[in-house]
């Protein structure tokens, strides 16, 4: 499968956000790993997401963020900002923080502080989209409670307010509906768990979680499960079985933290969050490291 390379396909990885002991942002940290993630076969990073505790940062410490991933990235190294905020005005403003501070692509949010209906989000997309950025859609209705269904997706992309969509449901028979309603936007795989049936059918991109642990396997397990070429999916079948128990604490609600403990285990700085998240109870902790060294031991890097 062929395509042109935008700047929101490929491996885009939701990267993790270091603090300190205080709790303070560790820029330094954020902007070593925003180049280790280059320098490991990523295509960018998707900054100021779920994974990167966007919520519980203050509004210099979220621009700051964005500026610093872009001041890090390699030359061809993409920087696609979260966007996500309660409220329109707010999205909008942190697309044009985003296109000031040289992103190239913002990850969007429908409007998250209750349910809102049709008209309501598709105004917030709409809204975001005067930042002139292209806009990538972010489905996660277990946590918004709002749905963005494939006829309203395909309605979106009509009306030329987002080019694609990261789907965080994990059903990848949404992937073809989609493309019914939408032939030419593009699919995002939005779970580390999905990335096989995802890519097979037919995502361009992965806005990832374990790659911020071990980036040059999954880097390769996206690259076989999104080639179009049935002897890389028997391929990446072997990994995704091997990497799977893994992989699929990138979808428990406590992903934020699950992941950072894969980073320290694989001498990666994962660290602290910030709360209301706070240390794994011992028996889970303990989980994630196994499942880790688990992969570590099959040479999975």
């Amino acid at each position: 499968m062929t395509t042109e390379k935008k700047p929101w396909h490929g491996v885009l990885v939701a990267s993790a956000l270091p603090f300190k002991d205080d709790l303070s942002v560790d820029y330094d940290r954020f902007a070593d790993h925003v180049r280790f993630l280059a320098e490991h076969g990523c295509d960018g990073v998707a900054p100021n997401g779920s994974l990167g505790e966007y919520q519980n940062l203050t509004p210099e410490e979220r621009a700051k963020v964005v500026e610093v991933a872009v001041e890090a990235a390699p030359e061809g190294f993409v920087v696609m900002a979260g966007t996500g905020a309660y409220g329109a005005q707010e999205s909008r403003r942190w697309a044009e923080q985003a296109a000031e501070a040289g992103a190239q692509a913002v990850m969007q949010l429908p409007p998250n502080s209750y349910r809102a209906h049709e008209e309501q989000v598709h105004h917030h997309y709409a809204e975001v989209a005067k930042a002139g950025l292209p806009v990538v859609a972010y489905n996660n209705p277990l946590d918004t409670k709002v749905d963005l269904t494939p006829e309203f997706v395909g309605r979106l992309h009509r009306d030329g307010l987002i080019v694609g969509i990261k789907e965080f449901t994990g059903d990848p028979r949404r992937a073809y509906e989609i493309k019914e309603h939408a032939p030419e936007m593009d699919i995002l795989i939005g779970t580390d768990d999905s990335v096989l049936e995802v890519g097979i059918a037919g995502a361009v991109g992965w806005v990832a979680g374990y790659p911020n642990a071990i980036p040059q396997s999954t880097v390769e397990l996206y690259r076989l499960s999104t080639s179009g070429v049935p002897a890389d999916w028997a391929k990446a079948r072997e990994m995704y079985i091997d990497l799977h128990p893994l992989l699929r604490w990138d979808t428990k609600t406590e992903f934020v933290e699950s992941i950072k403990v894969s980073m320290d285990v694989v001498g990666r700085f994962g660290g602290p969050s910030r709360p209301p998240r706070l240390a794994l109870p011992e028996p889970v902790k303990q989980q994630i490291i196994a499942d880790t060294e688990a992969v570590l031991a099959k040479g999975y890097k």
